[in-house]
C-alpha cells in the first residue's frame, strides 16, 4: 500500500498564504503533527519525500530511523508569481476559472495538469512493477508530500478527472492511503487527521 502524508504545519500555512515552492519551516503545532503520525505508521517499508524542507522536517520527525529518498515528482505545484501571496489574491472568479481548466498553469508557474502528470507517472510506474510495494498488503511506502500531489493521488486510485480535487480538502498532517483491489488501485483513506496529545 501507499500512505501519502501531508506535511505538518508551517509559518506561512498559519498565515493563509499560498505555499508552492517557497520554503517555509514547520511550526511547533507542525512538529507535533508529524510526531502524532507515528502510531499510524506500522508497516512502513520505504520513505519518500518532497525536496521542500516542509515535507522533509515532517518524514525526519515521523520516521526517525529510516533513510529518507527525495522524489521531485511530488513536490508542491508552483505557483509562480502567487508563491507567499493571501490565498485572498486570487478572486472568486479566478478561483472558478482555475477550476473548470485543470491544464490554466498558475502565473508564471505550472497547472494542476502538470502535477497530475509528473505524480501519475511516478504511480502508473508502481502499478506496473508487481514488486513495488503497492503490491504488497502488508509491507507500506509512506510519501510525505502536499496539497497538490496528494490530491492527484486521489484522483488517480479513483480514475475520475483531475478537477475532482476541487471538492475535496486536505489538512496539514493528515494521512491518505491507496491500496489496491485487484489489479486495480483504489483510495482507501484520505485525510485521516491524527489526534494530537
Amino acid at each position: 500500500m501507499i500512505i501519502l502524508i501531508r506535511h505538518g504545519q508551517t509559518t506561512t500555512n498559519a498565515q493563509r498564504l499560498l505555499v508552492g515552492r517557497s520554503d517555509p519551516h514547520l511550526t511547533e503545532l507542525g512538529e507535533r503533527q508529524a510526531l502524532a503520525l507515528m502510531p499510524y505508521l506500522t508497516g512502513v517499508c520505504e520513505v519518500w519525500t518532497s525536496p521542500l524542507a516542509r515535507a522533509r522536517e515532517t518524514a525526519a520527525l515521523a520516521f526517525p530511523d529510516f533513510e529518507v529518498h527525495v522524489k521531485e515528482s511530488f513536490v508542491e505545484v508552483d505557483y509562480g508569481d502567487l508563491d507567499g501571496q493571501p490565498v485572498s489574491v486570487i478572486s472568486r472568479e479566478g478561483w472558478r476559472a482555475f477550476e473548470h481548466d485543470h491544464d490554466a498553469p498558475f502565473e508564471g508557474g505550472e497547472s494542476l495538469a502538470s502535477v497530475d502528470q509528473r505524480v501519475h507517472a511516478e504511480l502508473n510506474g508502481l502499478l506496473a512493477d508487481e514488486s513495488s510495494l503497492l503490491h504488497a498488503p502488508d509491507r507500506h511506502l509512506a510519501i510525505v508530500s502536499h496539497v497538490s500531489p496528494i490530491k492527484s493521488a486521489a484522483v488517480w486510485a479513483l480514475g475520475v478527472t483531475g478537477s475532482t480535487t476541487w471538492r475535496t480538502r486536505l489538512d496539514n498532517g493528515s494521512i491518505t492511503t491507496i491500496g489496491l483491489r485487484g489489479e486495480t488501485p483504489q483510495l482507501v483513506r484520505f485525510n485521516a487527521v491524527p489526534v494530537l496529545n
